[in-house]
């Protein structure tokens, strides 16, 4: 096994280290996904359960799971919102945010799901120009 990486959420009450290695690395443009993140696609990394290990804040950690049997579920740090990893109810799998690792999973994406599903403006938003900052008014 590698190195754990290290995540948490936004505030930083909900910290958690993962071990490697990762089964998949999916960009999700599913209308679910871009609902629950809030933006163009979820990034998430899948591995096995019990290569997750909470260090602060687990009790922080709520489970959003739908009424509807089709839809997915999300965690979530109760304190700032951030998504945490959660166990899919579907497949069994720990599902890692991509977003919520402070260190580098060494692997890129290996897909775009639901590509067709994608956000109407997506395309658009990968020509726009490169700003290394927020931009001024």
């Amino acid at each position: 096994m590698s190195k754990p990486l290290r995540g948490g959420c936004l505030c930083g009450r909900v910290q958690y280290e993962v071990s490697g290695p990762f089964d998949r690395f999916h960009l999700c443009h599913c209308s679910q996904c871009r609902r629950s993140t809030g933006s163009a696609h979820a990034a998430n990394l899948f591995t096995a359960p019990d290569r997750l290990r909470w260090l602060a804040g687990e009790d922080l950690v709520q489970r959003f799971t739908p009424d509807e049997p089709d839809m997915i579920s999300k965690c979530f740090c109760r304190h700032c919102g951030s998504l945490v990893p959660y166990t899919s109810l579907k497949s069994g799998r720990l599902i890692v945010p991509a977003g919520s690792l402070a260190d580098d999973p060494g692997r890129a994406p290996d897909d775009n799901i639901f590509w067709r599903d994608r956000a109407p403006w997506y395309d658009a938003g990968l020509v726009a120009p490169h700003v290394a900052q927020e931009p001024g008014e």
